[in-house]
């Protein structure tokens, strides 16, 4: 039903219909998607409007049958206006929830009411009441009841108890299986615009008070610094300090710096010295001016308190919190262990270890004091990143989530290291006899070291096969042209890591040498390699051999293949040995 009250004053519709009327709440038997705001909230929120001027009423049922999915929303704002309600979009991501259509971003299916098992309240033919109306007290019967002098000590307050939140069939997937359900619907997904979205925000010179949480993985810092993120931040406190210090509007954003996983390092690294690093790096990034930094580590709850603090004070009581960093840099796992630190309060941000799992920013509710708020933002997608070419499995090599162990080869000049089937390391020129070559990447990656003038055979027979990623020898071809780039590097001593090649994404070499050498890094096209100070100077006790280095999961994938083919010798044995059996003993 359509209502419209064209060119009327307000006091002129009340001999048509009540006003109450158009307040009406929809009835308990519609399902108004969550993302849609009632009617009611609609017109209160209008409050601008003069009861002196004509205005337009219009009124309409929605319900999930005439909201088709041609207009589902795929926005990636999320909940970050207070308008938009909390249930309006999923806990875990940030995309919009919705009912109607499973091919689509977002959806998700309401769990059933679970019947109340409670037997103090459940209904049985047997049970008699205990007293007679006329054995209640006055008292009782005016609402005067009692509080029981010695409570339960045990009993908690209903608001206490904390309900399994409701998440898309996405977050679902990614939780239980660590994988997305239907990689299709991931092609449906708008791209993240962070200048619009969150960027306008961070540079506006007025309003709430402005918090940078810039997450940082310390396994893969330079892949993961947000280097674009860095210079609009650093050129709005520039901007923004100037305005101030003349007496006009100036929101100066503060910037914690968090690296994250430093479970991952080692733990002989000095702080000292892994601090003058970062800062170095960062400086170097982009970042002229860090309020805090914080070395954290979610997983083992390493540095949290004291983050929650910082932050907390930098915020007050109506600043706003912004944590962005890279895809799968931990942004998501960190909020969640900090809605545990803050006030036992757990949030349910989505965490796996695949990039882009959050969708949309996310309102996190009830971890930061008064009316200072939290958001977790999609992870910025960074091209330059290895990672973001390869497939679910082949990221599931790449990714590290153990502690880093260095594999080290001493060699000569004229040959090459490869790193899977995605970097090769070439000593080209060397002015002495040896140098030292330490790998930190994941230790699922095998690596094999050869003579460099069979390393175009090694590409073109083994990579896709014993080295992976890529995983076969069509998804060579997939992630790009080959290309090289050439290093001239210089070191003073042999005990320890002089400089480090980094890829974005994969890991590094460490490369200690007492003279000069001239190196080439071959890698895919358009993959970030950058050469920086040593980050771990260390090396291992037990060089590496040449030809190949088993990874373990080919050396599990080995260990299950011969013990199928032993299984199936035997089952072939037993066999031929029962046919025998049966024919002598026709015979």
């Amino acid at each position: 039903m359509l209502l419209a009250a064209r060119k009327l004053f307000p006091w002129k519709l009340k001999p048509i219909f009540p006003l109450s009327l158009l307040f009406r709440q929809p009835s308990t038997t519609t399902k108004v998607h969550p993302s849609l705001p009632h009617l009611s909230s609609l017109l209160t929120r209008e409050r601008h409007i003069s009861i002196n001027k004509p205005f337009l009423f219009v009124i309409s049922s929605f319900s999930y049958s005439s909201y088709s999915s041609s207009s589902l929303l795929l926005t990636r704002d999320g909940n970050y206006e207070e308008a938009t309600s909390s249930s309006a979009v999923c806990p875990g991501c940030g995309v919009h929830m919705q009912d109607s259509d499973p091919k689509h971003p977002g959806f998700f299916i309401k769990p059933s009411q679970k019947k109340n098992k409670d037997p103090a309240t459940r209904k049985s033919p047997h049970l008699v009441p205990i007293s007679l109306e006329s054995e209640f007290t006055d008292s009782i019967k005016r609402g005067l009841i009692p509080e029981p002098e010695n409570p339960t000590p045990d009993a908690k307050p209903q608001e206490d108890v904390i309900e399994k939140p409701v998440v898309c069939a996405r977050c679902h997937s990614l939780r239980h299986y660590g994988k997305v359900k239907d990689p299709t619907v991931e092609n449906l997904l708008p791209d993240f615009d962070f200048d619009h979205t969150v960027g306008r925000r961070l540079g506006s010179a007025s309003g709430s008070r402005t918090v940078v949480l810039m997450v940082v993985d310390a396994a893969d810092f330079d892949g993961s610094f947000p280097k674009k993120v860095a210079k609009l931040v650093s050129a709005t406190i520039e901007e923004n300090s100037s305005a101030w210090k003349e007496g006009k509007s100036g929101n100066i954003p503060r910037v914690l710096l968090v690296v994250t996983k430093i479970d991952l390092l080692p733990s002989s690294l000095s702080p000292t010295r892994f601090e003058h690093w970062v800062r170095q790096r960062a400086r170097e990034g982009g970042l002229v001016r860090i309020a805090k930094l914080h070395f954290v580590s979610a997983v083992r709850d390493w540095g949290l308190k004291d983050l929650v603090e910082d932050v907390v004070e930098l915020a007050g009581n109506r600043g706003n919190v912004w944590a962005i960093g890279a895809q799968n840099a931990g942004k998501s796992t960190l909020i969640n262990a900090i809605g545990k630190i803050a006030g036992g309060k757990i949030s349910h941000l989505t965490e796996a270890p695949v990039p882009g799992t959050t969708l949309g920013i996310v309102r996190v509710e009830g971890v930061l004091p008064g009316q200072a708020k939290l958001f977790d933002t999609p992870g910025l997608l960074n091209p330059h990143q290895i990672t973001t070419r390869l497939t679910r499995e082949e990221q599931k090599l790449v990714h590290v989530s153990k502690e880093l162990k260095p594999r080290t080869y001493r060699i000569r000049e004229g040959h090459s290291i490869h790193v899977g089937g995605l970097m090769r390391l070439d000593i080209e020129e060397c002015s002495v006899d040896s140098i030292y070559i330490t790998v930190w990447a994941s230790p699922y990656l095998p690596l094999h070291m050869g003579k460099l003038e069979n390393a175009h055979d090694i590409k073109d027979e083994h990579f896709g096969r014993q080295l992976q990623p890529p995983i076969g020898e069509k998804r060579v071809e997939d992630l790009g042209k080959w290309v090289k780039k050439e290093f001239r590097i210089s070191g003073n001593t042999w005990d320890s890591s002089s400089v480090d090649i980094a890829a974005a994404g994969l890991g590094w070499f460490g490369i200690g040498l007492k003279g000069e050498a001239f190196l080439n890094v071959w890698t895919y096209d358009g993959i970030d390699v950058v050469l920086r100070n040593s980050l771990l100077p260390y090396r291992s006790q037990n060089f590496e051999v040449a030809g190949f280095t088993v990874s373990k999961i080919v050396s599990k994938a080995d260990q299950a293949l011969s013990k199928s083919q032993s299984q199936q010798e035997k089952k072939g044995k037993q066999t031929s040995s029962g046919k025998a059996s049966a024919s002598e003993s026709l015979l």
